[in-house]
Order: C-alpha cells, then sequence, then structure tokens
C-alpha cells in the first residue's frame, strides 16, 4: 500500500518560545504557529532539533504537540518529531502515542551510538513497522555524528512505502543527488539546510524543512514556490539576500540564531534552556544590522 501525505515546500522546523523564567511560553507559541500559517509556511515540523526537544519534559512535549495540532486547526500538515537512540523506547512511543491530527513522522538516525548501516536499516524497518503515521527519516550528521548513507536510505526507501521521504542535512551534494536520482516514485526529499535549499530544489527535491522560515515565512516560502516552479532567476535572487543570515543564524548554533532574530522583530524571549545559550552580542546586532537593512522593524 502507498501512502501519501501532503507534505511539500518550505516546512519550518518550530522553535520553542521560553518565558523569562524558562517556562514554554504557549502564548509566544500560538502566536508564531499564526504567523507561520498566515504567511504562506506549507507545512509545520513540531518538536524537531530546533524545538530543543532533548530539554523539554514529556509534559512539555505532550502540551505543545496538542496546542500546535490544536491551533493549525487542519489549516497545514504537521510533521511531528518521533525519534532517539534507543529503538526499543521509540517503537514504544509510537505505539502508544496519540498521533490524531498528525500527518507523519520526523525520525532522526539514532545518535551518540554511532550505529553501522546495517543498524540504521533496521532501526527504521522496526520504526517503519510501528508507525500509525508515514515516517520522514533524518540525515544530519552534524549532530549524529554518523552518515546515513545514499545506498542505506535507498534501500530503506524501497522495502517500506510508508517511509516517504528524507530529510537531508549530510551538506553532501553527491549523496543528496544520487538519493534524488534513484529513489523510488513515493520517495521524496527535502533539504535539511536552509542554505541548501535552493540547489536540492534544482537538483530535484522537493522543498525544504527551515530553520530560518520561523521568522522569514512569506520571503523563504516564495523562493520554495519559485524554485519548485522553475523560475530559478527569481528564486536565487531571494536566496542571496539571505546568504549572511544563513551563516549568522548558525555561528552560535541552532536555535540560538533564530531565536535571537525572532526576538529581534519582538515575537519572543531571547531564552533558551541549557546547556544552549543566546548568541553573542556580537551576532546579534550584526542580525539586527541586517534585519534593519531588509526593512523589518527591530
Amino acid at each position: 500500500m502507498l501512502h501519501t501525505t501532503r507534505l511539500k515546500g518550505m516546512g519550518v522546523a518550530l522553535i520553542t518560545p521560553f518565558k523569562e523564567d524558562e517556562h514554554v511560553d504557549y502564548e509566544a507559541l500560538m502566536r508564531l504557529t499564526d504567523y507561520l500559517i498566515q504567511n504562506n509556511a506549507d507545512f509545520l515540523c513540531v518538536l524537531g532539533t530546533t524545538a530543543e526537544t532533548p530539554t523539554l519534559t514529556e509534559d512539555e512535549k505532550r502540551q505543545i504537540k496538542e496546542q500546535v495540532v490544536a491551533r493549525a486547526a487542519g489549516r497545514v500538515p504537521i510533521l511531528l518529531g518521533v525519534g532517539g537512540n534507543n529503538t526499543r523506547a521509540v517503537v514504544e512511543q509510537l505505539k502508544n502515542g496519540d498521533f490524531t491530527d498528525v500527518d507523519a513522522i520526523l525520525s532522526v538516525v539514532p545518535y551518540y551510538n554511532k550505529p553501522s548501516q546495517e543498524g540504521m536499516y533496521r532501526h527504521y524497518a522496526a520504526i517503519a513497522e510501528a508507525s500509525p503515521r508515514p515516517i520522514v527519516l533524518y540525515n544530519v550528521p552534524g549532530r549524529t555524528g554518523v552518515n546515513m548513507t545514499a545506498e542505506t536510505t535507498l534501500r530503506i526507501a524501497r522495502d517500506f512505502p510508508n517511509v516517504i521521504a528524507v530529510k537531508e542535512a549530510s551538506g553532501n551534494i553527491t549523496q543528496i543527488d544520487d538519493i534524488v536520482k534513484n529513489k523510488p516514485e513515493n520517495f521524496d526529499v527535502f533539504s535539511g539546510d536552509d542554505g541548501f535549499a535552493f540547489p536540492l530544489i534544482t537538483l530535484g527535491a522537493i522543498g525544504v524543512i527551515s530553520v530560518i522560515g520561523n521568522a522569514f515565512p512569506r520571503e523563504f516560502s516564495r523562493m520554495t514556490r519559485l524554485a519548485l516552479q522553475g523560475d530559478y532567476a527569481a528564486a536565487l535572487t531571494i536566496h542571496h539576500s539571505f546568504t549572511e543570515l544563513f551563516n549568522l543564524l548558525f555561528v552560535d548554533g541552532n536555535p540560538a540564531g533564530v531565536k535571537s532574530m525572532l526576538n529581534a522583530m519582538g515575537m519572543i524571549q531571547n531564552v533558551l534552556r541549557l546547556p544552549l545559550v543566546p548568541t553573542r552580542i556580537t551576532t546579534f546586532e550584526a542580525i539586527r544590522r541586517i534585519l534593519t537593512d531588509l526593512g523589518i522593524k527591530c
């Protein structure tokens, strides 16, 4: 049975706003959810890396998922992060969790354990068997410490029809092109890096799961749509307008950069949970300067 989903275009990897006392700022999260949907985000990725998920309690994760799903109210698809480096625990979560109104699951390559390619394959095989929703793989070697090869990604894609896509953040264009070229028809590729979104769409990716989209959903979704329509010249102009911001977003780590950006725009408090800390003052000022140059009120 082929699984279909509506995921395409610019998805946003939602941040988790915190109050000054580090409690989750649910009001700000609801405002951000509306802002993203009203400004053309194609889908929302909830409880991914950008959400500082490792520092959230199980109750906070449940509340964030429920509140974002309720606020989105079917206006856009929801991609929910459910991953880990303990296969049994992920399987249990998928078997026992409530996935009402969740369109698909984003599940990261197991981190820290450094599994072999065969270990990765079997991990995803177990997840595919247990999941009540379609699955998007997430390859991010910079965080997991290990790269899932094109061969393994394609093997999983061919063997499990409910594995519908990969979020590729390896930064290896040759590897990603190999996946796009040889993938099954029912399997898609998303860029996991904002800076690679444009070039990967020209190669055949169908979108991006974006960090900068938290702050610039309208502009970045426009770039994505233009590229998908084949208007590469117009898309490239927008891509180049973001080049400096792409660098500033990650120089002090993610989501510190985008949180400082959203704070400068008056949307959230600039608060992260340890071990993450806000950007350096120099980075923050550089972000403010670019926002001002772009005509964004700070």
